[in-house]
């Protein structure tokens, strides 16, 4: 029996081969676009969920709401964990973590720049699941000169992972480290990223017990029932008793005198497995996700695969009338309902499974331009095959089934008699079924050209926004690795015509940057304390940024006392209550050191457009870090071979590297940008495919209305009459879809735009764009068959009358 359902399953098929390309064609691009997403999904939440007891993990994090601005920090103070193990039961074990600088390491008279090194604690290996290769994991951060690193770092530096008792040397420095242990390498789906981990016990900050400073990473494993709201109750408490006995003497006033004057600050905790989607803290370890677009996007996967389905639907129903005698010749033979149900449902089975072959193709041909635009490094390889075959067998059963049960029950209950005789009426509760299938198509449709205008426009202003500094031709040059010669490179720079100024300073208003909390109060009121972020500058960094100063002076050489001065924003100006009156005026910090202000630069954007920019304070500082030029050349190239031929010529083991600043501007929106691109392929299938339910429904009709079409053209109706009458009534359909779907639309874009501090109006023209787009991609869809169905002739549609 279910042979001979294959055969005329197969026979059906090949008979009816464009209906079957459509249906193909169509199913396979949703189900493609279905399972590229969630590949991007799974990938997305299986952050640090590769550690045994991720469920019972959380960081602990510092967040608070003071004058000034938000504080959300993700490293606490270095006391923090050794107080949580020893005062709240709840928690079996605590870690913390600092990042560890760039040593260069010396191994067999080479030199290695290690860029991921981190100091941890020894119980850091009993919270985190990082299995050893070499090595006891209970003794390997034992002593402060110990080394754990990952196996492809022993294979780099000594050409094997049996290197347990081999030193590193660090050059310049005394200090030798002794490996005590290799790991498999950190895996990519994991917030941190390091390859060397030495002990805390070599820093004596470890130490500390201020809980003014906060530069740790502190994880905590709760025990299996320990509830987290709970503790994290527990925790305030805790924080409120320490922080009170030092807060006096860092900030002159009682800790319950600064939350009475509307500040809160504290510890709470987070979920590892909420570091990656649920994360706005500063100086976090990677850069985060955004659980909003994994929602977006799981949306677009979950509509794709339903316009894909409702096509099938659709175009089986339409070809359904070819088919209509067979219905009643089989019916008449002694066929019930059941068995003709379970023969086309098995052809629409048989369809899905062929589109899911397809499907697998698109997906792999697809996956590396798509990991090039998401920046993932996702690879079918590494799926496990024992899961994902009976995943893909299970999702194609269901998606046939529920594809085809509508055309099946619909074909299957033709009168056998009625269809013998050529008798089949236009049922109305199916056409506007179909109808409204259709316009389910098209709000999702419209609802993706309008959310891709917005980010297209929200990007367009992201981009051409004023800054309040120009970014164009600023080029960085990390300048620590030369040390002492810091300052002779300097001075060789301003030598250069091309180069109009040069800048000693590593705050940057774009990218990664130094970035200080400087909590300040004005005129010696210790009551009105304001938190600031501190930049410690030179006097050419005004001009390498070409900013604007609304009042006073830059620093300049010529005043010796300028050390104690300070340039603030204007809106320090308005949060300290100066607004226009600031210059002379004084402002003190924490540490009781007072500066003047000289000057007050105008409001400029070092920080993310998603939020508000907050008080700033420029100090005069002459640290090394980085050089900021700002050149004046239209041979970048040269100028840049130039720079690195000079730095070269000073002793350093690392290499030179530049970057621009506009660059780094761009980078701080990639994830933005990547949306935008995503959301533009996406919609773009998404409203093919639905073309092809619409162009299903388009045949339907015609094949319904043929004989009505003759009639018309026998009374006198031209081509355009018909072509108008038909077009006309899909035309009201994506109206409708239109109608419902702007404000719709309009919501879910108006939440998406929250989340920038700096956003673009949503105008009336982008619903006009969005909705006249999918009229006219509707009308090039329908109007080749409407023109087919009106140029067909008369005599054809009426023979059988």
């Amino acid at each position: 029996m279910i042979k001979n359902n294959l055969k005329i399953a197969w026979r059906n098929l090949t008979r009816n081969f464009s209906t079957s390309f459509i249906n193909i064609v169509g199913l396979a691009m949703g189900i493609a676009t279905c399972l590229l997403i969630s590949l991007y999904v799974t990938d997305e939440f299986s952050l640090d969920r590769y550690n045994e007891h991720a469920d019972r993990i959380v960081r602990v994090v510092f967040r608070g709401t003071v004058k000034g601005g938000t504080i959300n920090e993700a490293h606490v103070m270095p006391p923090v964990a050794s107080t949580m193990k020893s005062e709240l039961p709840e928690v079996e074990e605590t870690a913390r973590l600092r990042i560890g600088g760039s040593p260069l390491f010396v191994v067999n008279n080479k030199v290695f720049h290690e860029e991921k090194m981190a100091f941890v604690d020894a119980s850091f290996f009993k919270i985190f699941t990082l299995p050893f290769i070499k090595g006891d994991l209970s003794t390997a951060i034992s002593s402060p000169n110990s080394a754990v690193i990952s196996e492809s770092t022993a294979l780099k530096y000594f050409g094997t992972n049996d290197v347990v008792g081999r030193d590193l040397l660090i050059k310049d420095s005394p200090n030798i480290l002794k490996i005590t242990g290799v790991i498999k390498d950190v895996p990519q789906n994991s917030h941190f990223h390091f390859d060397v981990f030495t002990s805390l016990d070599a820093l004596e900050d470890s130490r500390s017990d201020s809980w003014m400073t906060s530069e740790y990473y502190t994880y905590a494993l709760l025990s299996k029932n320990a509830s987290r709201e709970k503790l994290e109750k527990n925790l305030a408490v805790l924080f409120d008793k320490h922080v009170a006995t030092q807060f006096m003497a860092g900030f002159g006033m009682s800790y319950q005198e600064y939350k009475k004057t509307g500040n809160k600050i504290g510890l709470y905790l987070q979920p590892l497995t909420d570091i990656h989607l649920h994360s706005n803290f500063n100086y976090d370890l990677s850069a985060p996700g955004d659980i909003r677009y994994v929602y977006i996007f799981s949306a677009i996967a979950l509509f794709m695969l339903l316009i894909a389905t409702i096509n099938f639907m659709n175009l089986s129903t339409a070809s359904g009338f070819k088919r209509c005698k067979e219905v009643g010749v089989r019916k008449v033979l002694g066929a019930d309902k059941q068995n003709l149900m379970r023969q086309f449902m098995l052809e629409g089975v048989l369809l899905t499974y062929i589109s899911l072959g397809i499907a697998l193709g698109i997906v792999l041909l697809a996956l590396p331009l798509f990991n090039q635009i998401s920046g993932k490094e996702i690879e079918i390889q590494k799926l496990d095959a024992f899961k994902i075959i009976p995943f893909l067998l299970t999702f194609g059963l269901v998606v046939g089934l529920f594809s085809s049960s509508y055309p099946a029950l619909y074909l299957s209950s033709f009168n056998p008699l009625r269809v013998l005789k050529g008798k089949i009426s236009r049922s109305a509760k199916g056409l506007n079924l179909r109808s409204g299938l259709v316009v389910f198509q098209f709000i999702i449709s419209v609802g993706l050209i309008f959310g891709t205008v917005v980010v297209v426009q929200q990007l367009d202003y992201m981009r051409h926004i004023k800054l309040g500094y120009n970014k164009d031709n600023v080029l960085i040059i990390p300048s620590w690795p030369l040390g002492k010669n810091e300052k002779t490179y300097y001075n060789l720079l301003m030598q250069d015509s091309r180069i109009k100024h040069v800048s000693h300073s590593s705050y940057l208003p774009a990218g990664e940057s130094n970035n200080n909390n400087f909590f300040i109060y004005p005129d010696g009121n210790t009551d009105q304390w304001v938190k600031t972020i501190r930049y410690d500058i030179d006097e050419e960094y005004i001009p390498v940024m070409g900013m604007q100063l609304k009042e006073g002076r830059n620093f300049a050489k010529t005043f010796g006392n300028d050390s104690l001065s300070v340039i603030i924003n204007e809106t320090a100006a308005k949060d300290l209550g100066w607004n226009d009156h600031s210059l002379g005026k004084i402002l003190t910090n924490k540490d009781n050191k007072s500066y003047r202000v000289i000057g007050v630069v105008k409001d400029f954007h070092f920080r993310s457009l998603h939020e508000q920019i907050s008080p700033l304070v420029m100090v005069l500082s002459d640290q090394a870090g980085s050089l900021i030029l700002k050149t004046q050349t239209a041979d970048m190239e040269k100028l840049i071979q130039k720079l690195a031929s000079l730095y070269r010529s000073f002793p350093t083991d690392i290499p030179f590297s530049y970057s621009f600043l506009d660059d780094r501007y761009a980078q701080t929106y990639q994830a933005e940008v990547k949306t935008g691109k995503l959301l533009s392929i996406f919609a773009g299938l998404t409203i093919f495919v639905a073309c092809l339910g619409l162009f299903g429904l388009a045949i339907f009709t015609a094949n319904q209305r043929r004989k009505e079409i003759g009639i018309r053209k026998v009374v006198g109706a031209t081509v355009p009459d018909i072509t108008r009458m038909l077009s006309s009534e899909f035309v009201k359909l994506v109206l409708i879809a239109i109608i419902i779907s702007s404000p719709l639309a309009w919501w879910m874009m108006h939440k998406w735009l929250e989340n920038f501090a700096y956003r673009i109006e949503m105008q009336w023209w982008m619903f006009v764009l969005a909705g006249a787009l999918a009229v006219f991609i509707a009308l090039i869809t329908v109007s080749s068959q409407a023109i087919r169905a009106a140029l067909t002739k008369p005599v054809d549609s009426l023979r059988d009358e």
